[in-house]
């Protein structure tokens, strides 16, 4: 994978702790003490990460929410084997660590996050992952629906860690060639894009779409949280319901691989290039 638009560069001091699970010393980050409402994201791959809403003052020196954007952290052993750290799910960064039973708040949870881990931006973001076929016409179209900040291509659900386009397309790393949708929750839902998902591919077709054959470009949501979870089942359903045989992985979301520069908003600056993708009417 080349250097992407879609992950950030970092400074020295975010890849000591990002990249190496570092820890900034206690009482020096900028967002320890930060106030304002928003979205609080990964330094590296601009997910949301935690609403301002969940961030409170537990004095422990470093920036603390009791609660995280629903699929977006992921937590796993502390080599130290007494804690549990915290990393974001999607590019795998080191965030910090979680604690509970501590009674701070009525969540009883507390995300201790190095502020060199995060960034902070106004107004709400969620995140939804789409595969379906090649990932320039599902990019373009669904950049089109209001309330869509940004697409990006890229590759997601194999095994395969940094894959290239050209290891995709030879099958061997499980990717399906995906979409990652940064979206305003308050201006569209994830019901409404996941409608336009299955409107703007065909979800009856089985390893392909259109004239592109392989594995890479299956049909999938990958979903962040059960809320998502739930959508998609619902939605699959009733596509049942009207007669369609829907072949759509259904799957949790996980690190979201950025494609090369040369496939991001392909269409935008290739106008005339490859698209199999129309949007076909399939909801009410």
């Amino acid at each position: 994978m080349t250097d992407s638009a879609a992950w950030k560069p970092l400074t020295p001091e975010q890849r000591h702790v990002i990249e190496n699970a570092g820890t900034e010393p206690p009482g020096t980050g900028r967002l320890l003490h930060h106030k304002g409402e928003g979205t609080y994201t990964c330094a590296r791959c601009d997910s949301p990460l935690f609403v301002s809403d969940s961030k409170f003052e537990s004095g422990c020196g470093w920036p603390s929410f009791d609660d995280s954007v629903p699929g977006a952290v992921r937590e796993l052993p502390d080599p130290d084997g007494r804690r549990v750290e915290i990393r974001c799910a999607h590019c795998d960064g080191h965030l910090g660590h979680v604690f509970r039973g501590e009674g701070f708040t009525s969540r009883d949870t507390r995300h201790c996050v190095n502020s060199l881990s995060i960034d902070f931006e106004p107004g709400r973001r969620r995140l939804a992952f789409f595969a379906g076929g090649c990932f320039w016409g599902v990019e373009h179209l669904l950049q089109q629906v209001p309330g869509v900040h940004r697409v990006d291509s890229g590759y997601m659900g194999g095994r395969t860690a940094n894959p290239t386009y050209r290891e995709v397309c030879g099958g061997t790393t499980g990717h399906a060639e995906t979409v990652r949708v940064s979206y305003d929750p308050e201006v569209v839902s994830f019901e409404e894009l996941a409608k336009v998902f299955f409107e703007i591919h065909d979800p009856t077709q089985v390893n392909r779409q259109g004239p592109d054959v392989g594995t890479q470009y299956r049909s999938a949501v990958y979903y962040e949280g059960p809320e998502q979870e739930a959508v998609t089942r619902e939605l699959v359903a009733e596509l049942e319901a009207r007669g369609y045989r829907v072949a759509t992985e259904v799957a949790p979301a996980g690190v979201f691989w950025p494609a090369e520069d040369f496939h991001q908003d392909y269409l935008e600056h290739n106008p005339g290039g490859h698209m199999c993708h129309v949007r076909v009417k399939r909801f009410d």
